[in-house]
């Protein structure tokens, strides 16, 4: 199939909330829109942790004023999943799940190809996220089958000794469901406390368990080598050789930097943060526009679904103002 005859006035690459979210005001708007996803709807909600809870509360995930209704003050991951489940079908919106956006190039149009169609579009809005690429220990072993950059549950964990690098939300929910169902975490922590971005009414509950002496944990430390039944920490007091299972390298993920670049995006050379303006979401090449998470480079926790659904409106507005 081609689709290249038929020019699109604005295709959205990635199918996230903010991503949804510009495919409502589209159609509020009268706009000729499709969301391209390379998983399945709201991808990165779908790999959370089976029992995550979101840090806002189900207000502030809300999109175009569509109610989201929670149990809870905190809703977790299946009712994220719902709620804008419900909004993508409810509405009706455009959206091809499984599609890989390939390759962009800008002429009079953008011409967008996939690994299934090709597409020409007026405008482009880059949704991606940063749940897609992680950060790498690049440590010897880390090849191994026993080590993930992901978590979702704590059962495959029960009885093993289980080494969680990071000191994030991620990492602190994985030692705390792994040592309530009966594993043995360890914390490698680079810094020097449990970070200060995580919840709040999760930090006490990990930081008195490892005072008790219940979790164990090596601060101002990092693991330099990983082997089929243990692994070598580099800590202050020297290096240490423990038993283990399996690592979790939860040491956070990043934005496809290269994608960004193989379509014109000029990136900082700090922290990778592409050149927008913040006015109208549109980056230095025109017609392209950037929303959510990608906007912070590789600050991932600059940007999320509470504060950047304005995003949206933004890009609306200016691609309106251009027609």
């Amino acid at each position: 199939m081609d689709n290249t005859t038929k020019i699109i006035d604005v295709l959205i690459i990635g199918g996230g909330p903010i991503g949804i979210a510009c495919a409502l005001a589209c159609k509020k708007n009268n706009l000729d829109y499709l969301i391209i996803e390379k998983g399945a709807l709201t991808n990165s909600i779908f790999n959370y942790p089976l029992n995550m809870n979101f840090f806002s509360t189900s207000e502030k995930l809300e999109i175009e004023d569509i109610p989201f209704i929670s149990t809870k003050p905190k809703p977790n991951r299946d009712e994220a999943l719902e709620y804008y489940r419900r909004v993508v079908t409810n509405n009706n919106l455009n959206i091809h799940l499984y599609e890989t956006v390939e390759h962009v190039e800008k002429s009079e149009n953008f011409s967008i190809k996939t690994d299934k169609n090709s597409y020409i579009a007026t405008n482009i809005v880059v949704a991606t996220g940063f749940y897609d690429i992680s950060k790498n220990l690049n440590i010897p072993g880390e090849h191994l089958p026993k080590v993930s950059h992901y978590y979702k549950e704590a059962h495959p964990y029960i009885l093993q000794n289980v080494a969680i690098v990071g000191a994030s939300n991620s990492a602190v929910d994985a030692t705390l469901e792994i040592w309530r169902k009966g594993g043995t975490p360890t914390m490698v922590i680079r810094g020097s406390e449990i970070g200060d971005r995580v919840k709040y009414w999760v930090r006490p509950d990990i930081i008195n368990r490892i005072k008790e002496g219940s979790i164990k944990a090596y601060f101002n430390s990092e693991i330099i080598q990983i082997s089929e039944h243990e692994i070598e920490i580099k800590t202050p007091e020297g290096n240490v050789t423990i038993a283990n299972d399996f690592v979790l390298a939860l040491t956070g993920y990043v934005p496809n930097f290269e994608f960004l670049k193989s379509m014109g995006i000029t990136l900082s050379e700090d922290k990778l943060i592409p050149q927008y303006n913040p006015e109208t979401m549109e980056s230095n090449v025109e017609g392209l526009y950037l929303a959510g998470v990608v906007c912070g480079g590789t600050e991932t926790h600059k940007w999320f679904i509470e504060n950047s659904r304005v995003h949206a409106q933004l890009i609306i507005k200016s691609i309106l103002k251009k027609q």
